[in-house]
């Protein structure tokens, strides 16, 4: 079996101001890595049979994925490519935002130019996991699983009562005393981000896991599931990569098309309404970093439980701290629980219990440049 990769690359990343932002989203930056996020979600999947790419991406971000995804392509080195496979990355370039179900389905089909039969893993292009070898396992689990027709999504076994993440509900009851069958169970139902007293109950029964928001599945099944459900979007979708034009090393999705479908996400348009749902958990130090304190949790820390990043930071009695600096030096004194970046033209300052706030200023300044 080969697996195609669908990178989703879409994504602005304002919580992660002033460093993602505008023509440099957080995926293109080396945020936890000297590699790129983007270039980290393709390489975990190294060692994998694995078919060319498909990313799909804004136009302003084009050249970006191309000279990011081609640095790594060739460490890949997969051992099985399908027969129509071209050896490059395929980089559909979607001529408007309209959420995450549209995209995956053009994807879709670009996967099945290369493989009618192909399995895909749908990857955000802006996440963390520590444990690669934890990861690869629930993969192939998952896609033993999209071989027999199922859609399958990874539930993040959950270390704390999340209040900021949606969830999802594995049935116990498929067939074997832990409700396990071949690696994955049931999905009985999605659940919107929750409020502090239903996660900690969520987090008590243990059927609960993280939205992840990755998937495996057969190709051809996701767009028949989509027909099933979402008629209107499948027929538009699929249109839209028809009638794509092809520049140089891009696709361009036909924008009148793209243009008439009622973006929705995928969880909406297919996974809450359909009955072959599978879920595999997985605890591989999972995280979507959306927030600089969430990238401050998965940092290696010094002594006084700072993270520093750049060369050029001096700290004086400064503690639990996330401190990023650009070209200028950054010096502290006397503080605690701050969140510092400096960038090549704004200065974040903040208190870390705050830094959620981050997107309202980014909103703020777009406004101000509108």
């Amino acid at each position: 079996m080969t697996l195609i990769p669908i990178i989703l690359s879409g994504g602005a990343g304002t919580r992660l101001w002033p460093l993602s932002w505008g023509d440099h989203p957080k995926q293109f930056l080396p945020l936890v890595s000297d590699r790129t996020m983007i270039q980290e979600t393709l390489l975990r999947l190294k060692g994998l049979e694995l078919g060319s790419p498909v990313i799909s991406c804004g136009e302003g971000h084009r050249f970006m994925v191309a000279q990011q995804i081609g640095e790594v392509l060739d460490e890949m080195d997969s051992p099985v490519k399908p027969e129509n496979d071209t050896g490059k990355p395929v980089i559909l370039l979607e001529p408007m935002a309209k959420n995450t179900a549209p995209a995956i389905a053009a994807a879709c089909c670009a996967a099945m130019k290369q493989d009618p039969d192909a399995v895909v893993i749908v990857l955000p292009s802006d996440h963390v996991i520590a444990d690669v070898q934890a990861f690869q396992n629930a993969v192939k689990a998952a896609a033993a699983n999209a071989e027999k027709g199922y859609l399958v999504t990874f539930g993040i076994v959950p270390t704390f009562p999340a209040t900021g993440y949606g969830y999802v509900k594995a049935a116990s009851s498929t067939g074997s005393e832990t409700g396990c069958v071949d690696g994955a169970f049931t999905l009985e139902k999605f659940v919107e981000k929750p409020c502090l007293e239903k996660a900690q109950e969520y987090l008590a029964s243990g059927e609960y896991a993280w939205n992840s928001g990755m998937f495996v599945f057969k190709a051809s099944t996701f767009l028949e599931e989509l027909k099933k459900y979402n008629p209107e979007m499948a027929a538009l979708s699929i249109e839209a990569f028809e009638k794509a034009a092809v520049d140089t090393d891009f696709i361009r999705l036909n924008a009148e098309a793209f243009g008439k479908i009622k973006g929705d996400s995928i969880d909406y348009a297919v996974m809450e309404k359909t009955t072959k749902g599978r879920v595999v958990k997985l605890n591989a130090g999972w995280d979507d970093v959306g927030s600089w304190s969430a990238l401050y949790d998965i940092s290696k820390k010094d002594e006084n439980q700072n993270v520093i990043k750049g060369a050029d930071v001096i700290t004086l009695d400064t503690t639990s701290s996330y401190i990023r600096g650009g070209k200028r030096t950054i010096a502290t004194i006397g503080l605690d629980d701050l969140v510092i970046v400096d960038s090549d033209d704004a200065l974040l300052v903040a208190a870390k219990g705050k830094i959620q706030d981050v997107k309202k200023i980014a909103e703020i300044i777009k406004s101000r440049n509108n």
